[in-house]
This record gives C-alpha cells, structure tokens and sequence, in this order.
C-alpha cells in the first residue's frame, strides 16, 4: 500500500524491525500514524498465512477500525462485548476485554 504522504523516522523504523521478524510496540499520540503500522503488520502476517488480532480499548474505536481494515483485507472479523462478526476471519478486531 501506499500513503499520500512520507512516512516519519518512527514508522520507518517499526517497518524495517517488522521485517527482521522483530517485535515492535509503537506508542503515540492521536493521528500520529501508528495505523500505517499497523496495517503493514497486518498485510505481513496474512501475506505469511498467519492470522491477526488487533485490539483496542473501546468499542467505537473497534467498529471504526473493523470498517477500516475490512476495505483494506475483506476477511475481517470484529469482536465487542456486544457484536460478533466473521469470529472465524483470518483478521479479527476485537476491544481489549474480550481479548482476555
């Protein structure tokens, strides 16, 4: 995928651990671009037949990020406390407290 803008120094780097096989926790402020991350490590692992969880702490947040990737991936699934859709999908974003 390619963005209408250049990556910043943090994304370029998550990136480049990601394709050392390394792990990476990318933190930062609202709209700072973590979900370029994200979706490159997402592409990664489905691309290798790995399935994918991505979570976050609340359910508006969950749904956005279901419509996002579904654009994105089509084989998505979205787990709140109250909406199960596509359990079995190879993508699958769920809150955080349906994770434990």
């Amino acid at each position: 995928k390619t963005y209408p803008f250049e990556l910043d120094p943090f994304q370029k780097q998550a990136i480049s651990f990601i394709e050392q096989e390394e792990s990476v926790l990318v933190a930062a402020h609202t709209s700072a671009g973590k979900t370029a991350v994200a979706e490159y490590a997402i592409a990664k692992s489905l691309k290798a037949g790995q399935r994918v969880v991505y979570t976050s702490p609340i359910k508006a947040l969950s749904n956005q990020k279901y419509r996002d990737l579904q654009e994105e991936f089509h084989n998505v699934g979205l787990m709140t406390g109250d909406i199960t859709i596509n359990p079995e999908a190879t993508a699958l974003v769920m809150t955080t407290e349906i994770l434990r």
